[in-house]
């Protein structure tokens, strides 16, 4: 993992071309531990000019269009390989930085091996297709198809949450495209990123392809976001700041993953035990700090006093601690800043009628699990994104009850529902104003290779590798006007 230099000087975090370098901006990024408080590492932020430098590298590369398919494919594979290779030092770098418990830390690299192996196989899979305008009178001799081109140069901009797995879905994606890339990273989980690029460079993608810029998103962010060469924007993080990106880049592609307070349906018929036992982990796993946690569960009546105590069992067993521990299930929150908004919307919740059954309790950035029931519909945790270890239950009667419910938020990006029933699950589904319905399974259901996004205010377009890719193309059509050849005897 990177970490401030020996001599005291920042660590290298700006690559422009082939070599990584502290920079020359006044503004330090510093690096903290979310367990203990340790500092990591210390950056410079990217200076405008230097930002500008980085972006015209990725211009000047993109034009000169130097790797092949096949090329592309070759250095993800390897850099998958590499990823396999030095997985116990990007697990521990994640769970330094980002406080992230080693057991999930291990699981999101993994992922990422896998998400680069997927991207080295779409790298030669992109094709056109035949447009049929010979069906049409008057083009009887033509002919028509169209050929994927990379759209350009792509910005992406990473969250905290998944310091690596998250750049896996933007950059080898972007670079199965064709596209190039400029690299903003979160300013608090950026060591695991640079770790990343460096095994891409190492796996053989030559200068120019991914630069990375360091800085704050409303300095070095808002300059990527007026740069008018960017032609894909793609973020991960809240729906303010992606509503400020739609608003600031216009007709641009954006690829936008934002805001979530995902909506778990139990009903009547649901398996209970396995219902608890899923949803326990999805609203505490990395501190309920995924945008598809577990936040709203909506349960029948019937069923509700067995199922609140068969949830808070399971969420009591949960071990809060130490990230590095093999025994932790919960680790802290990522600021002190975030727990404390956490702990405050528990007591809003518990002050406007709520129950807490069980945790809730804050201990500097950690925030025991909690479990509420019978909340206002006015509360924070009913219509805000928690981004906590925090879950609401709330009581319903009827099918259409818990419909209208879960889709009585501005979000919609997945939801879950537990039933035996298979036309409860596909009314469900039909019904559900979301990107994504999980069924027998919660919400935060997720993997590398399924199309992931949301619609309302949860954001634009389609992550997943292929959908991604889709993304970073445009479709180019060519048109044949074929003429009679001379010679007759055809």
């Amino acid at each position: 993992m990177q970490t401030s230099m020996p001599n005291g000087q920042p660590t290298p975090g700006l690559l422009i071309s082939e070599r990584w370098a502290s920079g020359d901006g006044e503004h330090l990024l510093k690096v903290s531990a979310p367990f203990g408080g340790q500092l990591l590492a210390t950056l410079r932020e990217s200076t405008p000019a230097e930002v500008d430098a980085a972006v015209t590298q990725a211009v000047t590369t993109f034009a000169a269009q130097e790797l092949s398919p096949f090329e592309r494919a070759r250095i993800l594979r390897r850099a998958s390989e590499l990823i396999a290779e030095r997985a116990e030092d990007f697990a521990r770098s994640i769970v330094a930085e980002a406080g992230k418990p080693i057991r999930d830390a291990r699981a999101e690299v993994a992922r990422a091996v896998l998400t680069f192996e997927l991207c080295a196989q779409e790298a030669t899979r992109q094709a056109g297709e035949v447009v049929p305008v010979d069906g049409t009178p008057g083009s009887e001799n033509r002919r028509a198809f169209t050929i994927p081109r990379p759209a350009g140069v792509v910005c992406a901009i990473t969250p905290f949450n998944g310091p690596v797995n998250q750049l896996s879905h933007k950059v080898p994606t972007a670079i199965a495209a064709g596209c190039t890339v400029v690299v903003k990273p979160a300013e608090l989980t950026p060591l695991s990123a640079i770790m990343l690029v460096q095994t891409m460079l190492d796996a053989g993608l030559p200068p120019g392809h991914v630069v990375m810029v360091q800085g704050r998103g409303e300095t070095v962010g808002q300059q990527l976001l007026e740069d008018p060469r960017f032609a894909v924007y793609s973020f991960t993080g809240s729906t303010a700041v992606g509503a400020h990106i739609r608003r600031t880049v216009g007709l641009r592609k954006t690829l936008l993953e934002l805001g979530n307070n995902s909506a778990n349906i139990v009903h009547m018929d649901a398996d209970l035990g396995l219902a608890a036992k899923s949803l326990a982990r999805s609203l505490s796993v990395y501190a309920g700090q995924v945008c598809i946690s577990a936040q709203r569960i909506l349960v029948h009546e019937r069923v509700f006093d067995h199922f609140a105590a068969l949830l808070a069992e399971q969420v009591r067993a949960l071990i809060v601690g130490d990230p590095s521990e093999e025994s932790t299930d919960v680790g802290p929150m990522i600021s002190l800043e975030a727990a404390k908004r956490a702990e405050e919307w528990v007591a809003e919740a518990v002050a406007d009628g709520a129950e807490l059954v069980c945790g809730g309790q804050r201990d500097g950035q950690f925030l025991a699990p909690a479990v509420l029931t019978r909340p206002s519909p006015r509360s924070s945790l009913v219509c805000r994104e928690a981004f906590a270890p925090v879950a609401v239950l709330i009581p319903y009667a009827t099918l259409g009850e818990a419909l209208h419910i879960a889709n009585d938020t501005e979000y919609g990006l997945q939801a879950g529902i537990f039933t035996a029933s298979l036309d409860v699950a596909l009314a469900a589904a039909q019904r559900l104003d979301v990107g994504g319905v999980i069924v027998n399974d919660a919400s935060s259901y997720r993997v590398d290779s399924m199309p992931y996004g949301g619609i309302k205010q949860s954001g634009t377009g389609r992550e997943g590798v292929r959908y991604a890719v889709e993304e970073m193309t445009d479709s180019r059509l060519v048109v044949l006007n074929l003429q009679q050849p001379v010679d007759e005897g055809l």
